[in-house]
């Protein structure tokens, strides 16, 4: 029988700590940052888990020939039960977006599990799956904007999307290993991404301090991990940089909320950062 150990490593539960920063960040944004968006961050990690049962189900061939130890392949988990445990969060991901924000949010959250599909099952071999992925996660910062006026969150979207194709190019090569030019390239992404994220404009100077500092971290975290892929592009280290992308954007993401003008709310975003990196070493988020 299938145990529930078998479904968190089915779904990387511990990877969803990287998620509900997309609606906070979105939220914050547009000006919208109350208690129903604790709905729409939960509906961003049903959606999450969702894509990755999806993912597995439609790996599932592929993984019995490299991953073999994934729960699918080991036959710990049935392709029939992943793809219901990825359709059933699906539709408590939209439930739960419906309840949170109604029809705006379902007007963002539509989509976004169209997406989250869509690459799974069509997009992420090919040459758009790093864009194709980086939609999602910039569709996910929308739907905490919802509430609000979705062009205010355009900017923070943007940054997360542009973060998340950096991880994802990275981790069309954790496997097999990279050219170091792969990981150079998403190096200089990931220092533009932080300047980016760091310029706080005319705030405070504790407050700027704040959103420095976190962009900061994140930076000093994913693009030490990509220093060491140039260093020696195996395989090993490219998925350990696809690892640090995964559990150092809640960083990321708390530098947004803090230049939006929520420094607390984006301080305890960013706190999930260290708690990610740990849970990693028990169970792979990649």
């Amino acid at each position: 029988m299938t145990s529930l150990r078998d479904l968190v490593e089915l779904v990387r539960a511990p990877a969803a700590l990287s998620v509900p920063g997309d609606a906070l960040a979105g939220a914050a944004a547009a000006g919208v940052l109350r208690p129903r968006t604790a709905g729409l961050s939960a509906a961003s990690v049903c959606l999450y888990w969702a894509g990755m049962a999806a993912n597995d189900w439609s790996d599932r061939e592929l993984d019995a020939k490299e991953r073999p130890e994934r729960p699918i392949p080991s036959g710990r988990v049935s392709p029939g039960t992943a793809v219901g445990v990825a359709a059933g969060l699906t539709a408590a991901g939209l439930a739960l977006a419906g309840l949170a924000g109604g029809k705006r949010a379902l007007a963002v959250a539509v989509p976004l599990a169209g997406a989250v599909w869509a690459y799974d099952t069509v997009a992420k071999n090919t040459a758009a799956g790093p864009a194709a992925m980086a939609a999602c996660r910039g569709l996910d910062v929308l739907l905490g904007a919802s509430p609000g006026r979705l062009r205010r969150a355009v900017v923070p979207a943007l940054t997360v999307a542009a973060h998340t194709y950096t991880v994802t190019a990275l981790s069309r090569r954790e496997v097999d290993g990279a050219d170091p030019l792969l990981p150079m390239a998403t190096l200089a992404g990931t220092a533009g991404i932080a300047l980016a994220a760091g310029a706080s404009g005319r705030q405070p100077w504790w407050r700027r301090l704040l959103t420095g500092g976190l962009a900061g971290w994140y930076v000093s975290n994913y693009g030490a991990a990509q220093t060491r892929a140039i260093a020696d592009p195996s395989a090993a280290n490219v998925r350990a940089a696809v690892g640090a992308g995964i559990t150092g954007l809640p960083a990321l993401q708390g530098a947004l909320i803090a230049r939006a003008g929520a420094p607390v709310t984006g301080a305890a975003v960013a706190a999930a950062a260290p708690l990610g990196r740990r849970l990693a070493k028990r169970l792979s988020p990649t």
